[in-house]
């Protein structure tokens, strides 16, 4: 009877735990759908940034602007597109391609730190053999499920969470629409989100007046906005804005 009992409680545990599963993948699809329609004010990552500048430097300094994508510089579009994801336009969110090779350079490298482990001679600590990272899981569908939605935390259950709203966003906006919502929450620098934000605090313009060579240099910021915002004249964002500008002819816009 005991026993029975006991596998009651822990079955109806489990049911629970997959009841709140699903009504939490339901939320998330339902904010999304309404995405399609409401722009969105705020993303998960914008407020947890607004919550540590304050918490930090007893001052909050913002600057967010929401402009449509027809006010959004054609330029700053495909710079985008070329530097952070060249298939945009054709991928279903992830590039499946890209994930497969990382990983075969992961299990290379992983091979060989066993190799080199079996060399070493015994009594002396092995050399540690660091795996490269994982790349291939940043489209800009993917970045937007990331910030829009989820905490900031690294765990195979986020990458899991991180997937499927992955495919909501696919599957219920369109990539217009996505790249909009991008554009407009993406961080550009502390306290810097979206387009004309940027645009007005590297360039003091609008967004919609941005040149090529200007968009291309916010282009390569994304990767790491804060610390590019801190040496404006870092050589490697020039010489690399220059090649995202060689690039931008070949991106597609939706």
């Amino acid at each position: 009877m005991a026993r029975a009992t006991l596998t009651f409680r822990i079955l109806r545990w489990l049911l629970q735990v997959a009841l709140a599963g699903v009504a939490l993948q339901l939320f998330f699809i339902g904010r999304i759908a309404l995405m399609s329609v409401v722009d969105p004010s705020s993303t998960t990552f914008e407020r947890s940034e607004a919550w540590r500048i304050v918490t930090e430097k007893d001052a909050l300094r913002w600057r967010q602007q929401w402009v449509p994508y027809a006010q959004i510089s054609d330029h700053l579009k495909r710079a985008v597109i070329a530097s952070e994801d060249g298939d945009f336009i054709n991928h279903d969110g992830v590039e499946w391609e890209a994930i497969e090779k990382a990983w075969q350079k992961n299990t290379q490298a992983e091979e060989l730190a066993a190799k080199r482990a079996a060399r070493t001679p015994p009594g002396k600590p092995a050399p540690a053999a660091k795996a490269p990272k994982i790349v291939g899981g940043s489209t800009i569908t993917q970045q937007l499920a990331k910030n829009l939605l989820l905490s900031g935390e690294r765990t195979l259950l986020r990458k899991g969470q991180e997937f499927v709203l992955t495919m909501a966003l696919e599957l219920l906006l369109s990539k217009q629409r996505i790249l909009e919502i991008y554009l407009n929450h993406v961080e550009w620098g502390e306290g810097v989100f979206g387009a004309e934000a940027a645009a007005q605090h590297y360039y003091r313009k609008p967004a919609s007046k941005l040149s090529a060579y200007e968009a291309a240099r916010l282009a390569v910021m994304l990767p790491r906005p804060k610390y590019f915002e801190k040496v404006p004249n870092s050589g490697y964002l020039s010489s690399r804005a220059g090649t995202i500008v060689a690039r931008m002819g070949d991106a597609v816009l939706p």
